[in-house]
């Protein structure tokens, strides 16, 4: 690590040399872990690129099976420390005064609204075909056998909530009741003073899809269906992994999201508890 340039980590790690000896800190990573089969742990992995893992041995002079090892214990070790900051509201950056905060910057963006403080969507992963449960995977309406997630996301560009993977054939709507995010869902036709609304509203809820394409974008690899099968990878813990240091990554640089709505992301620290 000491011989690559900031320029050659952003390329390869999405973080500066420096920032990734700091979020190892606050990911509370161990100097020396040792996986099931007595392998002693001392490198970080990355989904950067649906690469082969033969592909990564020169960077990290590990054989296949231990970069194997590696990548499933570092994704088990973030999952397993940090998913509830994608499950938990109450945390210091979504406080009373901060959600007046960032409601006042959405709607100063021209939402209706004067309490929105977030927006609310799903997102379709496509995955490989399975062999079993296919009718359960596929979205008629996207065409392809997936899994689904909901995100909240809040105008300093963090995902505040994360719900799933649940399967690919649900409704949003049927994924907004399931998650207890709302108690239900109104359905009824719409005035034109409602339509009014959703279009004024439309303006900034875009914002969502800008954090879902940044996901893809900073970790490809899930974007690679055909290695990402049901029932033979952790394919719901990856995502999730990856959308924790996404967050991670908004806390030190921002995104197009808290770029847009001039407001800053909480540091690193204060976002991981530290």
């Amino acid at each position: 690590m000491e011989e690559l340039s900031d320029d050659e980590c952003v390329t390869q790690f999405r973080f500066f040399k420096n920032d990734i000896y700091r979020l190892g800190s606050v990911l509370h990573i161990p100097d020396e872990v040792i996986c099931l089969n007595g392998l002693k742990l001392m490198e970080q992995e990355r989904f950067a690129y649906p690469c082969r893992y033969s592909d990564l041995v020169p960077r990290f002079a590990c054989d296949i099976p231990q970069i194997c090892l590696i990548s499933n214990y570092i994704m088990d070790y973030i999952y397993n420390q940090h998913h509830t900051l994608l499950e938990d509201l109450d945390q210091p950056w979504l406080l009373r005064e901060c959600l007046k905060n960032y409601a006042a910057a959405i709607h100063s963006k021209g939402a209706t609204l004067s309490n929105c403080w977030g927006f609310v969507d799903s997102t379709v992963r496509p995955v490989c075909r399975p062999r079993q449960n296919q009718r359960t995977l596929y979205n008629g309406h996207k065409r392809v056998h997936s899994i689904k997630f909901q995100s909240v996301v809040a105008p300093n560009g963090m995902i505040a909530n994360l719900f799933g993977p649940v399967e690919g054939k649900r409704h949003d709507s049927g994924l907004l009741a399931i998650s207890g995010l709302l108690p239900k869902l109104p359905q009824y036709g719409l005035t034109p003073r409602e339509k009014m609304f959703n279009t004024s509203m439309s303006r900034v809820w875009v914002v969502v899809e800008w954090v879902f394409g940044d996901i893809i974008n900073y970790f490809k690899f899930l974007d690679f269906k055909k290695n990402l099968k049901v029932g033979l990878s952790a394919i719901g813990k990856m995502y999730i992994s990856c959308a924790l240091i996404q967050n991670a990554h908004t806390c030190l640089y921002e995104n197009n999201v808290s770029k847009y709505f001039n407001v800053q992301p909480p540091t690193l620290e204060q976002y991981f508890r530290i």
